[in-house]
């Protein structure tokens, strides 16, 4: 019989399995469950945009577009990064359009990661940073940031974390799972600090657009000369409710996308073909509408947010405020059960399932995620069952 454990790569055996598909599992199992667990718009996709998609394989467009995407797309790519971020790239040899921002996170890990070398992580956080720089080889680096400082990352706690084998950072504002956003003077802050250690930001702007509260969205790129040593990702899923075409891109200089599209070429060879012309076709119809379709969507998002502070509140349970995202990150420490304690309780007693904060890092032990991204209908009927909970404890 053969010792599977012998042969498996030790590094890939041994990382664990995401907190939230772990526990979506188990929700998703449940008959009736009313789960607030996922980040994934309930919106389709506007047909304005799937249509495009449909009519490119009608017309047989069903073969490999170029490794690093269809040059149209990059074009108008380069257009939006310039329009929302204030930053040109060049759509020649400057963007890749990638099967999702999660494929663009890993082949930029890949591009720029080497063995032993150490890569900051805020958390809380997205589940997969850490597992993607440890399959590089690369040894994942959390810095705990706090809730009395509204989850940013602060210049002391990057500075603290900074070790002669630190190579990058990631940034990832709006924040998954705190809705936490950076804005300009935060992100000014950490510039000097970056720059003094060489270091390389990975910035996953897969929320940019989604920002409330008169918020404006800030790419660490637009600062200074951090253009030069930024990497952006981002994608079609979130804002555009695009989840299921697995649509993403990379932009950074040059030097840096040649590596990440030869990464990307020889791994996958090129994104899906009518996702690449879906896009195309949301990035140009949202120009024309001044973006309607997305800008719909966030004010549907801003009424669930502040529907479900304002429960939240009513209940007892302290919640820093997000002003980006679709997700609250509400403390449950007061009911004196822990994150995980709480969500197993809650799906057992009233079959509502939310998110341990410990699956985004060790800082949101005392958090739950909740997502907005369900209709109001649904939101409303799991936040009567967890006033009930509640009450119980």
């Amino acid at each position: 019989m053969i010792d599977y454990n012998s042969i498996l790569n030790p590094i890939a055996r041994n990382i664990p399995s995401s907190g939230i598909r772990k526990f979506f599992g188990i929700a998703a199992s449940r008959k009736d469950c009313l789960s607030l667990g996922v980040g994934e718009p309930d919106f389709a996709t506007p047909t304005i945009f799937s249509r495009a998609g449909i009519n490119s394989i009608n017309a047989g467009k069903t073969h490999y577009t170029a490794n690093a995407g269809l040059l149209e797309l990059r074009q108008t790519i380069s257009k939006y990064t310039k329009q929302f971020i204030g930053v040109d790239y060049c759509a020649e040899d400057e963007i890749v359009i990638t099967v999702g921002a999660s494929e663009g996170l890993d082949a930029a890990f890949r591009a720029i990661c080497a063995i032993g070398d150490e890569i900051l992580i805020p958390e809380p956080c997205f589940v997969c940073y850490a597992p993607l720089v440890s399959l590089c080889g690369g040894v994942p680096v959390p810095i705990d940031c706090k809730i009395e400082n509204e989850f940013k990352l602060t210049p002391e706690e990057l500075q603290s974390k900074i070790t002669p084998k630190t190579k990058g950072l990631i940034l990832a504002y709006p924040n998954n799972p705190t809705g936490a956003i950076m804005d300009e003077d935060d992100l000014r802050k950490l510039v000097p600090i970056i720059e003094k250690h060489n270091l390389i930001v990975f910035s996953d702007e897969i929320y940019g657009e989604l920002v409330y509260d008169g918020a404006k969205f800030t790419s660490i790129a637009s600062i200074g000369n951090m253009r030069e040593r930024t990497i952006i990702v981002s994608g079609f899923s979130k804002y555009f409710a695009m989840t299921g075409w697995r649509l993403g891109y990379v932009c950074a200089p040059k030097e840096i996308i040649k590596i990440i599209t030869k990464i990307h070429q020889y791994s996958v060879m090129c994104a899906p073909t009518a996702a690449q012309y879906t896009a195309l076709e949301a990035l140009n119809a949202s120009f024309k509408s001044g973006f309607k379709e997305v800008h719909e969507m966030l004010n549907i998002y801003d009424e669930r947010r502040k529907y479900i502070l304002s429960r939240l509140n009513k209940m007892g349970l302290d919640c820093f405020t997000p002003r980006g995202a679709f997700y609250v990150f509400p403390s449950v420490k007061s009911t004196g059960l822990s994150c995980e304690e709480f969500a197993y309780a809650l799906l057992d007693s009233k079959n509502v399932a939310v998110i341990p904060g410990s699956a985004f890092g060790s800082s949101g032990n005392d958090f739950i995620r909740i997502s907005y991204a369900y209709s109001l209908e649904v939101i409303e009927k799991a936040f009567d069952l967890i006033e009930e909970f509640v009450k119980d404890l």
